[in-house]
């Protein structure tokens, strides 16, 4: 068990402006170093005040139970112990020794060790009493930051570091309820025994029961005896009026009144109601909070990222954001070099770039070898990142040796060393591809425990597809009869549900099915029930500029080799032809040489211009929201494609998700 120190900040109520001052000011005390100290790990101490809340929590129950009235604070404690309980158990997983320590800490003053933002998180919650909001966390942070800049990581975090200092004030008004409900327990045991004189087998409150390692400060216990002594004797009436003159006079001894006392402690009763109903309903808050929103506003690195010449990063969604971010925090500890220089590094790259080009793009400087061109100019040459290119070449090589060696430690030790040469080549050259498949299959499994998959960048069309990225989603498939288009409708129209977007449609790109006929008695009913099926759902789904669903059904060709009808090219002869009458390369002579239907020739003049396709199998879903994130994939300018004779030399020119079952 570490033995930790216990971060006690004590502070009055301030109101806003005050908190804000408050906060400017300790900042411009704060002197910083790289990492935390290990004593000031807040974990134990968030166990140990969970221990005593929970503690608390039983006797209250028993004190229930036994019909003893129950502090007004304590009530809050009833009802939301599982609250607290969830928190514990979030903050525990999440702040590991190692993580904590890696917090910037303070190296000097009254708080030196402790993590920077828990002391200022510790901070505002002591100066707000409990109460915390968006607005309040927002303005704090930005307030702090006039003076000093806070990391990435502390500003992510401050949720969970004001968590753990509004745990440390529940432990300290629960210790309040522990003493009132242990001297109102005496309280009872005494009216039972000099009041109602029951005998000793019938009285209740014999033992005040509670837990030897239960650690609670020792207060001034007299107000709650006092109080709850005075109105339990007031109940009796004449009965009790000599005990209660004898209270009184003892009271008086001590310099004050009955009444005095009763005042104060029925005023600290509503202070720690307040407080614990602040802290309850802060910790429940605090998980509806957005802290994303928080980050972006307050950050100084994002400030310096929506620079970005590209106009690129703002339009970018949030994990792609967090990529970036995430790559910086690592270079700034990889280099020791503050995040906020490696954003105006990297803003001051991009300004250098070609208008509109990948260079010009702040990302261009994060990702695979070209941040070698971002470690050159912070000065640091300890590393170099290899092209995909490179890190290929070691792969396939360290792939051929292991092969080459393990088959020869085979051949070696399984075959007589007095064998025949050519016997043992010729094992030798059978085992390398048996064992080539086992180190390609070890390889792969020890990469993906070691390295991190990279996510591609994406923009965000959560809220819309925009016009020049229209994309339309197609199903080439072979259609032979009715109920299969009907099916394949349906399929679409869930896919168009789970996806709807503005210039984003959908289209069903039948195929003719193999035949000795170039004409099918079936063709005309597909063409019907296809027809059929799209006036449906663009009657039900209007698109005042264009319709969303359209219908395809191509027309048979003579193929000599396979001595039959059919399809040119099959499904990729389907596609191609579809991508070259996107393109309008076909006159509507052609057009209808290929094509027994074709809705998109029929609203040819407002056709808009598409940019990518989406293509599906037939027994594929587009999930929810999935079009979007793949056409954000695509329209992001570091996945642009660029091509030198004829081929992808940078870029996607296609993008396959990964599948899922």
């Amino acid at each position: 068990m570490i033995n930790t120190k216990i971060l006690n900040i004590e502070g009055a109520l301030l109101n806003k402006a005050e908190l804000m001052g408050h906060l400017e000011k300790i900042a411009s005390t704060h002197n910083i170093k790289p990492f935390s100290d290990k004593d000031t790990y807040p974990i134990p101490r968030l166990l140990d005040n969970f221990y005593a809340i929970k503690e608390v929590y039983n006797i209250l129950n028993e004190n229930v139970k036994s019909k003893i009235t129950i502090h007004p604070a304590g009530e809050w404690l009833l009802d939301n112990f599982y609250a607290i309980e969830e928190v514990v158990k979030w903050i525990k997983k999440e702040i590991t020794l190692k993580r904590y320590m890696n917090f910037v800490g303070l190296a000097n003053g009254k708080y030196q060790g402790f993590a920077r933002i828990y002391v200022l998180a510790s901070e505002i919650v002591n100066y707000t009493d409990n109460k915390i909001t968006t607005d309040i966390l927002e303005e704090g942070l930005l307030s702090y930051q006039t003076k000093k800049n806070l990391s990435m990581d502390e500003i992510w975090n401050i949720g969970l570091f004001i968590e753990i200092a509004i745990i440390e004030n529940i432990r300290q008004i629960i210790e309040a309820i522990f003493i009132s409900q242990r001297e109102k327990y005496k309280v009872e045991s005494i009216i039972e025994r000099l009041i109602e004189n029951k005998p000793k087998i019938e009285q209740r409150y014999v033992n005040f029961k509670t837990n030897k390692n239960l650690k609670i400060k020792k207060y001034d216990m007299k107000y709650p005896f006092v109080e709850y002594m005075s109105y339990k004797l007031k109940k009796y009436g004449k009965k009790t009026e000599s005990f209660l003159k004898i209270l009184e006079d003892e009271v008086e001894k001590t310099g004050t009144t009955v009444q005095e006392i009763i005042k104060r402690e029925h005023f600290d009763i509503a202070v720690k109601k307040i407080s614990i109903g602040n802290a309850i309903t802060s910790i429940k808050k605090i998980q509806r909070i957005n802290f994303l929103e928080i980050f972006e506003r307050t950050n100084s690195v994002e400030e310096i990222l929506r620079k970005d010449p590209a106009k690129i990063y703002d339009k970018m969604d949030s994990k792609t954001k967090e990529e970036y971010r995430n790559k910086i925090k690592e270079i700034s500890k990889k280099t020791k070099t503050s995040e906020m220089y490696i954003a105006k590094k990297i803003l001051d790259l991009s300004l250098k770039g070609k208008e509109n080009s990948k260079k010009s793009h702040i990302g261009y400087y994060l990702i695979n070898n070209n941040i070698n061109i971002l470690y050159k100019n912070l000065g640091y040459e300890n590393e170099k990142i290899l092209s995909p290119t490179q890190k290929t070449k070691i792969y396939i090589s360290w792939i051929l040796i292991l092969t080459i060696i393990i088959s020869g430690i085979m051949v070696v030790g399984f075959i007589p060393q007095n064998e025949n040469f050519y016997i043992k080549m010729f094992s030798f050259l059978f085992l390398l591809i048996p064992i080539s498949d086992l180190v390609i299959q070890i390889g792969q499994y020890v990469l993906s425990k070691f390295v991190k998959p990279k996510i591609i960048p994406k923009l965000d069309f959560y809220d819309g597809i925009p016009k020049e990225n229209a994309t339309i989603v197609i199903i080439p498939t072979i259609l032979d009869e009715e109920r299969k288009v009907e099916d394949m409708f349906n399929n679409l129209e869930v896919d168009y549900l789970a996806n709807k977007s503005d210039n984003l449609y959908f289209c069903l790109l039948g195929d003719v099915k193999e035949s000795k006929n170039e004409i099918e008695s079936y063709d005309k009913k597909i063409v019907e029930k296809g027809l059929e099926e799209v006036n449906r759902l663009n009657k039900k789904y209007k698109n005042k500029d264009f319709p969303i669903f359209h219908f395809i059904y191509r027309k048979r060709v003579w193929n000599e080799k396979e001595g039959s009808y059919l399809g040119l090219e099959r499904k990729r002869g389907a596609i191609s032809d579809f991508v070259e009458f996107l393109q309008g390369n076909f006159d509507e002579k052609e057009i209808e040489q290929k094509y027994n239907a074709n809705t998109l020739n029929d609203s040819k003049n407002k056709l808009p211009k598409i940019k990518y396709i989406i293509t599906l199998d037939a027994d594929t879903d587009l999930n929810l929201n999935s079009a979007s994130k793949l056409i954000g994939a695509m329209a992001h300018i570091l996945n642009k494609p660029e091509i030198k004779e004829n081929k992808v030399v940078s870029g996607y020119g296609l993008i396959q998700p990964r599948m899922r079952n």
